[in-house]
């Protein structure tokens, strides 16, 4: 894994410990992150974090405690679901060179997913931590409840090969 491989943190925020977001997959998502996190951190690779601060900002709207930015580590604010578009993400990375990327985030089929194949589409070379992910149970338009797990599960097997390498935090770690 090249030096300077950027670890994105996409929205892993407070609002995500709300209670109505129901039923979650991959509890172990936040301390595997922090894992990555200590990593980068420890061998002084790039760290980008993602904020949505769609609409109001509220205090749910901060980042969870332990990701929280060090004074050099960019914080790119989006709107959408996509960390790159009305951002300068894609900027950034090009100015620093970085051609590989390591995503990371909450949640799996949102936010995750459409920042993952856009960066693949824009030609970084893009791994995607399955267990440092994580989504919420869903209704269908068929009015059918789709566990986590099963949405999870699904969003890898879209991304894998075509957009991104799907990889663990611990295959992530040795390459590192």
């Amino acid at each position: 894994m090249p030096d300077n491989t950027a670890l994105i943190i996409v929205d892993v925020q407070q609002f995500f410990n709300n209670p109505r977001w129901g039923n979650r997959n991959n509890p172990q998502a936040e301390e595997n992150i922090g894992l990555l996190l200590e990593k980068w951190r420890e061998t002084d690779k790039p760290v980008f974090h993602i904020q949505h601060v769609e609409g109001e900002f509220t205090p749910d709207r901060e980042f969870k405690e332990f990701i929280k930015p060090l004074p050099g580590e960019p914080i790119i604010r989006k709107s959408v679901n996509s960390s790159f578009i009305g951002t300068n993400l894609e900027s950034q990375l090009r100015n620093r060179e970085i051609d590989t990327v390591v995503i990371v985030a909450l949640t799996t089929n949102h936010c995750v997913e459409t920042t993952t194949r856009m960066a693949g589409n824009l030609g970084f070379n893009t791994f995607l931590v399955s267990d440092a992910t994580a989504t919420f149970d869903r209704v269908g338009p068929d009015g059918i409840l789709y566990s986590a797990e099963s949405i999870h599960n699904m969003t890898m097997v879209n991304l894998n090969e075509e957009f991104a390498t799907i990889a663990f935090t611990e295959e992530i770690l040795q390459l590192c």
